[in-house]
């Protein structure tokens, strides 16, 4: 087909990949990227020994999200290329892991109240330059990373790409246990995250383009163009017409997931952002298609695969003006800096809130709020449930959160008073530490501890206990994962005996017996207020 001018076409899928494995925020930022390379090339050495395990075991409903390859064993000679590459490109940062442990374990063994001085001399070759020896209040050593010198000396784009490909279902397998190798229907183009091209072919859904222009600003070889071409029509997209709100009101709308934008006349809000692809299907959604021309503000509430979406951030980017995040804490390897996460995606005006610092709007405010529990109990401060005021009517965003103690929503009512929504994630029977935070561990906790310390939400007890205080008008459970296009980035398999399902089927009865509105979002909802 010779095409002129051009449109990306609604339902071109678009995957950033490191490493040929599907790129996450603690993929880019130097320190935890080591720490999970390690991950990666024990899962590849695992599916080398034994690969029909790894295919058995990516196909059993109860593992998935476990360690395993969702391959077959005709990959094989693909995974044993990729681990010798990986082992030969990142010796630096696989040195960089060994070093963070080394040190860290030494530090425990070792440093007992007295000056830590003489460690500097004794640090790894990789540290050296970059780090800070510490101890908390209570003689607990520790290593403060400085970030902004770890990427300078470890961070490189040079083996991030992008994956095309046309989308003809929503399943997709779990992403976070299994590289990528390139299919017969997939192009991958060797790009950096921050490339400005990337923006100029994400705008390509909404606005014509050069087609051959295109073709020759990502140099498409001419053995490739064929299928390049196939990501691209000529026909102007369907896009909504009632995609940016003009309204007096506020509309808002539900994406799926954690996702939902705010709109009035004057200001656009996008909260978690992660979008459907427009897909041949009898589950109506929200799609690219919907986004408003330009989104004033996105809110990012915590560092989780599920809420900071690279994918779908990438192909916002060139709409979103200011994008805001929680401050993390300085030098942590289990706390990395969104904010220099997002520089190295290309992000120009990032906004760091502290707890209960606020932006002020034309037509209202937003204001970051503390956010407990979903975190194992790790010291991890990047997390924020935002509070929202637009035209007089207010909204709170809560994420995951976990309600481990009542007194800090008594103190959120006497400041903010009574929450007219509250939008509150009750995933709360999740993951144990290990599955997330496993590999930045330089000794693995016991099991009986492990399991004890889950990635939890809060369950019926904790959140009725919030929407009491609050005195909420109108409360939605969302953030819990049910939406047919998350299978890649959510290891659940819900049924309604499932205690999520349950809980969160108590809450919603007992707010609607005490005259509360409240459903479960899911899928697609909209509304004016």
């Amino acid at each position: 087909m010779d095409i002129k001018r051009c449109y990306l076409k609604t339902s071109v899928k678009a995957e950033p990949l490191i490493w040929q494995w599907y790129a996450w925020t603690h993929l880019i930022s130097p320190a935890t990227a080591a720490m999970y390379l390690a991950r990666h090339i024990k899962i590849m050495q695992s599916y080398i020994t034994a690969p029909h395990i790894h295919a058995m075991a990516a196909k059993a409903p109860e593992l998935i999200g476990g360690a395993f390859m969702d391959l077959d064993e005709q990959y094989l000679p693909e995974v044993q290329a990729l681990l010798e590459k990986t082992s030969k490109n990142c010796s630096e940062l696989t040195k960089l892991a060994d070093a963070l442990k080394t040190l860290d374990l030494r530090l425990q063994s070792e440093a007992k109240g007295y000056s830590l001085e003489n460690f500097y001399e004794s640090t790894p070759e990789e540290l050296k330059g970059c780090i800070e020896l510490v101890y908390d209040i209570n003689n607990n050593p520790s290593i403060r990373l400085i970030e902004s010198l770890i990427y300078l000396k470890y961070y490189k784009n040079a083996y991030q790409s992008i994956a095309l490909s046309n989308t003809t279902e929503d399943f997709r397998p779990f992403s976070l246990s299994t590289p990528r190798f390139e299919k017969p229907n997939e192009l991958h183009i060797d790009i950096s995250f921050s490339d400005e091209r990337l923006d100029t072919l994400f705008s390509a859904r909404y606005e014509s383009q050069d087609y051959q222009g295109i073709v020759k600003l990502f140099n498409i070889s001419p053995d490739k163009e064929a299928l390049f071409n196939t990501f691209f029509t000529e026909q102007s997209p369907d896009l909504a017409q009632d995609r940016n709100y003009t309204g007096s009101d506020i509309r808002v709308r539900y994406f799926g997931h954690a996702c939902v934008l705010l709109e009035t006349q004057n200001t656009s809000i996008l909260i978690d952002p992660i979008i459907s692809y427009e897909i041949d299907s009898k589950v109506d959604r929200f799609t690219f298609s919907d986004i408003p021309d330009k989104i004033d503000y996105v809110l990012l509430t915590h560092n989780h695969q599920d809420h900071i979406v690279i994918e779908t951030l990438l192909q916002l980017r060139h709409k979103i003006k200011n994008i805001v995040v929680p401050i993390n804490i300085k030098g942590s390897l289990i706390d990395p800096s969104l904010k220099l996460v997002l520089q190295n995606l290309g992000f120009n005006s990032i906004i760091l809130l502290d707890e209960m610092e606020k932006i002020s709007l034309s037509d209202g405010e937003i204001l970051s709020l503390p956010f407990l529990g979903e975190h194992t109990d790790l010291n991890i401060q990047t997390k924020s449930a935002y509070y929202v005021n637009l035209n007089g009517k207010n909204f709170i965003f809560a994420a995951d959160s976990n309600n481990l103690e009542n007194s800090i929503y008594t103190n959120i009512f006497q400041y903010l008073g009574p929450i007219d929504n509250l939008f509150i994630g009750m995933e709360c029977e999740g993951a144990p530490l290990s599955w997330f935070y496993g590999p930045l561990l330089s000794q693995p906790l016991t099991k009986v501890n492990d399991e004890s310390r889950r990635f939890s939400g809060s369950n019926f007890k904790k959140a009725w206990e919030i929407v009491k205080i609050l005195k909420c008008q109108r409360v939605y459970v969302y953030a819990m994962g049910l939406e047919p296009w998350l299978t890649h980035i959510m290891a659940l398999n819900y049924s309604n005996e499932s205690l999520q399902i349950k809980e969160s089927n108590r809450l919603i009865e007992t707010c609607r017996e005490n005259g509360i509105e409240s459903e479960r979002l899911y899928i697609k909802r909209q509304w004016v207020l």
